[in-house]
């Protein structure tokens, strides 16, 4: 992609597929002299010594920032750490960060968006017309949302901050870069939206129980992807309950805090 070219971003890309990470987890590099990096990526060795020597080409790392602690995002920090030495880590929570990030917040060239929902400390980087979105958004397909307290409410909200802004390219945790970034986070809230209308439709209609729910708001998910789809579910109700437009009787999945990636 041209785009990548014009605003010196570049991918390295994890060998870790699968149905959550897609192609591999997405690894960015922004500038030089030095360059910055978002999100270490898994622990592979392979992955992290090309990362690594990315970021010398490039003029060395002037700083690590991380959108989530998931080990596909965050998992290799510390391996990472090893092969380009003491260079700043920013993140909401992790704790090997030496630089704990807010919303609002300036991390080297990037700006700081917190963006909950899929993890209760994800950001999200802007640095000029370039978004790095971590998980919040993804390059093709959509995220789970983490039934966390308010974790729906704050993801729409984020994303209606996001499509608010001047942006060129869109840098996903998973997936291919995307040059029309509004259109696609128009898309992420507006498939939120429909689900939440779907949901609806299933109460009003009588249904209950979490799997009749889940069939009837979420049935065109895989098997495979089904727990994280529950976990959605729950953080739908939870949005909906916060709002008084919970019905009776009405059941949450028994999950807690999804876990995935």
């Amino acid at each position: 992609m041209e785009l990548l070219k014009e605003f010196d971003v570049e991918c390295v890309r994890a060998d870790n597929p699968g149905p959550f990470t897609l192609d591999g987890s997405n690894c960015w590099l922004i500038g030089r002299d030095p360059c910055w990096i978002i999100d270490p990526g898994p622990p592979i060795d392979a992955h992290l010594d090309r990362l690594a020597g990315e970021a010398k080409v490039r003029g060395g790392a002037g700083g690590i920032a991380i959108t989530h602690d998931h080990a596909d995002h965050s998992g290799g920090l510390e391996g990472l750490l090893a092969r380009l030495g003491d260079v700043p880590v920013g993140a909401a929570e992790i704790e090997v960060a030496g630089v704990t990030l807010t919303d609002g917040d300036q991390f080297g060239p990037l700006s700081v968006y917190a963006t909950p929902g899929h993890a209760p400390d994800h950001l999200a980087f802007v640095s000029g017309p370039v978004i790095f979105t971590g998980d919040a958004v993804l390059g093709r397909g959509s995220v789970y949302i983490s039934p966390d307290p308010g974790a729906l409410a704050g993801y729409l909200a984020a994303l209606d901050r996001l499509i608010a802004l001047d942006l060129k390219l869109l840098c996903p945790g998973h997936g291919p870069a995307l040059d029309d970034p509004r259109a696609r986070l128009i898309e992420y809230r507006d498939h939120r939206l429909e689900r939440e209308r779907m949901l609806l439709e299933a109460l009003e209609s009588g249904l209950r129980s979490s799997d009749e729910l889940l069939d009837a708001a979420w049935g065109d998910v895989p098997p495979i992807l089904r727990p994280a789809a529950e976990a959605t579910l729950a953080a739908h109700i939870d949005k909906l309950a916060d709002e008084g437009l919970l019905p009776e009787g009405a059941q949450r999945p028994a999950i807690g805090d999804y876990g995935g990636l």
